[in-house]
Formats: C-alpha cells, structure tokens, sequence
C-alpha cells in the first residue's frame, strides 16, 4: 500500500489548524507542516499533534509548498491548506484509492496526479455557483511525477501525465469575515503585482478601468453568483475589487523608476 504524506504551510493559524488536522489523521502517514515564524501557537498545536514542523522564512507560496513536499518521506503527496478541510467522503475515497492498488498487488496508482473539487465557505454559507462552488485543483499527486510552481500566488501542482478526478470535497474556510478578505485581497494582489511586474507584464489604464465591472458581471451573472444570495453578490464584488486591484498595482509598480 502506497504511504501518503500531507503537506501544510502555516502562518498564524492558530484558530484553523486543529480543524485541519483532525481532517487528515484518519488516512495519513505523516504530516509534514513548514510555518513561516508564526507569533501565535500555531506551531505548538502541530507539535502536539505530532506533525513534523520545520519553521522557514516566507519566500513564495510555490516555494514554500514544494519545501514541505521534499521535507516528506513518502512520494505521494496530498497539500492542503491550513484552512481547509478534507471531507468524510474524500477521506475515505483517498484511503480506498490507496487500498485498491494493495488489493491488486500494485503500488502504482493509475495517475500521476488526482484533481479535487473545493467549496468556498463563506459569510456562514457553503457557496454552490459564484466560481466557487466547485472548482477543481490538482492536490494529490506522486512527487516523482510532478511539482509545485514557483510563482509567488496561486499557485499550482504540474504533474508528467493525466490528472484523474475524485469526487469528496475540500471545504475552504478562507476568510473570516469581510475586513479579513480585504486584508487577504490587499496582501495577495500585491504579490501578483510583483510577480506580474518581474515577467514584464503590463496593462493599460483604459483596461483598469473596465476590469471591475467586466469581473463582476462574470462572477455575478455568467458564473450565477445571484444565487448564492446575499454571500453570493458579497463575493462576486470582493472578486471584481480583487481582480482590479492586480491590475491597477502593476500598473503601478510599472510606473516607478
């Protein structure tokens, strides 16, 4: 039967991380978290929970994950967020994944790599459309077979072959509340700025300035975020502020000398 190792980056998560572990004890081998000099009790939590912990300044969040993926012993590799939750039924469908391949004398799964639906929890609602509901990531995978990017926000895993699918979800707990998104947004859009600005990227201001609403009729219309209710519309506008704030941050950072 294959060993699998779960992979975690932290940074003051305190209020999430048990949640997050309880999650993934039943299925795995070990839990390997690299934290980012946390000042809260993050890092004890996962002492006491009896994760491997290594503590590694901040550098990008494709580089930080692959630095836990090669701290593992284990080649498969599921990395989840420490604000996310793994299912009961993906729980189980990942320990009969890696069952079957022991009932049939194997040790080699079908894929390189597995793609997972994650549902945004979010304003006290479990969102089904606004781009959220269901959006597939690729999260486990054999790590002689692929790896993260090192691009410094959303990142994500590239694997040499097909990618299968599984059904359980991931839950993400990602904002606490409206200040906490913004505060994300403000942080995340600055890397993506900088990450744009370092490759050359540049927009035009006439494209700033129709970035905002052409984003929110997508999330809002196209990708039905109305009936998400009230959550729905929240999201679809913090969305469209997200995705206007990269480019009008670029825009900037390319105007300095």
């Amino acid at each position: 039967m294959p060993k699998l190792s779960v992979t975690i980056i932290t940074f003051n998560e305190e209020a999430n991380i048990l949640r997050t572990l309880e999650s993934v004890k039943s299925f795995a081998d070990e839990i390997v978290v690299v934290d980012s000099m946390s000042a809260d009790q993050t890092v004890r939590l996962c002492r006491d929970f009896g994760c491997r912990v290594y503590q590694r300044e901040f550098d990008g969040y494709g580089t930080q994950k692959q630095f836990a993926v090669d701290q593992a012993t284990n080649d498969w590799i599921l990395s989840v967020d420490a604000d996310e939750v793994v299912t009961e039924e993906l729980q189980k469908e990942i320990a009969a994944l890696l069952t079957d391949r022991e009932d049939k004398g194997t040790t080699r799964l079908l894929h390189p790599g597995y793609c997972i639906p994650r549902a945004l929890f979010f304003m006290g609602r479990l969102m089904r459309y606004s781009g959220t509901g269901k959006e597939y990531i690729l999260r486990l995978f054999d790590r002689t077979k692929g790896r993260f990017t090192t691009v410094a926000v959303h990142e994500g895993i590239e694997v040499n072959g097909i990618a299968g699918m599984l059904s359980g979800q991931l839950i993400h707990y990602s904002y606490r509340d409206i200040s906490h998104h913004l505060e994300k947004s403000n942080a995340y859009t600055s890397l993506a700025a900088r990450d744009y600005h370092s490759r050359g990227r540049s927009f035009s201001k006439t494209w700033a300035a129709f970035k905002f609403p052409i984003s929110f009729f997508t999330f809002y219309i196209v990708k039905r975020g109305f009936l998400d209710g009230y959550p729905g519309f929240m999201w679809s506008l913090l969305a469209a502020v997200y995705a206007t704030l990269k480019v009008a941050k670029t825009i900037e950072l390319n105007r300095k000398p």
